[in-house]
């Protein structure tokens, strides 16, 4: 008998199980540091409203410290690339969205990133629609009225939106060639810088997600006149739909998610979606969003990939056709 037989199978056995512990092992160890969120736009906006409100949840869920940082730019491209190229460990997520997904990568000769490929698209949301939104001196408080003032004026009139590459950006393009009005687009680095020009009457116009345009609304320091969602929206039930006004070609609504790298693995990814869905599932942050005019929809990833895919699709004729480019 040869002493050394039962070692060697007893080493090839614990060889064979290597793969499988160390996969037991990475699913156990997940997180083990700090969790960034990307938010692709400058404080303030809808995204990073949303990415704070998720934080703490996401933080209690996963055990984990998950900060927030902010990467405008280049249409929200900074960021989104950013994401892309990190390594696929579950430890540098992004707060996607319509512009750097669906937008942004056809306003370029060369996209630094493809929007479905290069992530693993992990969770679905919610949406939130943009506004048509005027400062009250603006003799205009309906989407016709909106149209006969912009045309009666001598100079193309300036409208701002978060930035180039977003989606008031491509919608205010679509308005203005649907309807061969006279229009400048003015890009912020976010809806907070912008609002500072609107408010003050530098701006008199713009297209914005709704979000964060609602206190101004109610306190009368802004007009809303028309959202471009489906229906209206909760948060401010007087302002009618684009396709209510006359306008249905102008629907566009503003999808928010979590994606990571791709090749992120599947088991980061199901604890990650796991969370997400928790977080936006408890009264306090479920009656929040739906506050900020977040319609929540939670998917499973395979679905959202789907969305996102599809969204690609939906979006990438009118981003061309809009003539809007970032080079």
């Amino acid at each position: 008998m040869n002493p050394t037989r039962p070692t060697h199978r007893l080493l090839l056995a614990a060889s064979a199980l290597l793969p499988f512990a160390a996969a037991t092992a990475h699913a156990q160890a997940w997180p083990q540091k700090p969790i960034k969120i990307v938010v692709t736009f400058a404080p303030g906006g809808s995204s990073d409203i949303v990415a704070r409100l998720l934080q703490p949840g996401l933080q209690e869920k996963l055990g984990q410290t998950v900060i927030v940082e902010n990467k405008p730019g280049a249409g929200s491209t900074i960021g989104a690339n950013e994401v892309a190229k990190a390594a696929p460990d579950g430890y540098t997520l992004l707060l996607s969205n319509t512009a750097p997904m669906s937008l942004s990568p056809f306003m370029m000769d060369k996209a630094p990133y493809d929007p479905v490929k290069s992530f693993t698209h992990i969770a679905h949301i919610g949406s939130v629609p943009n506004v048509f939104v005027v400062h009250p001196s603006v003799p205009a408080k309906t989407m016709p009225e909106l149209v006969k003032w912009i045309s009666a004026q001598s100079q193309p009139v300036n409208y701002g939106s978060g930035g180039m590459g977003s989606i008031g950006h491509i919608v205010g393009e679509m308005f203005k060639n649907q309807y061969k009005l006279k229009m400048e687009h003015v890009p912020y680095k976010g809806s907070s810088p912008m609002h500072t020009d609107l408010l003050g009457g530098q701006l008199q116009f713009a297209v914005d997600t709704l979000t964060q345009n609602v206190p101004y609304m109610k306190d009368g320091k802004l007009v809303g006149i028309a959202v471009t969602s489906r229906t209206r929206s909760p948060m401010s039930p007087g302002v009618p739909t684009v396709a209510e006004a006359g306008y249905p070609k102008l629907l566009a609504e503003n999808f928010l998610g979590i994606s990571a790298p791709a090749g992120t693995p599947k088991d980061v990814v199901d604890k990650v979606n796991a969370a997400v869905a928790d977080v936006v599932s408890r009264p306090d942050v479920a009656k929040r969003l739906a506050d900020l005019g977040v319609a929540v929809e939670k998917m499973s990833p395979a679905e959202f990939t789907k969305f996102v895919s599809d969204q690609v699709t939906e979006w990438a004729p009118e981003v061309k056709a809009s003539g809007a480019r970032l080079n």
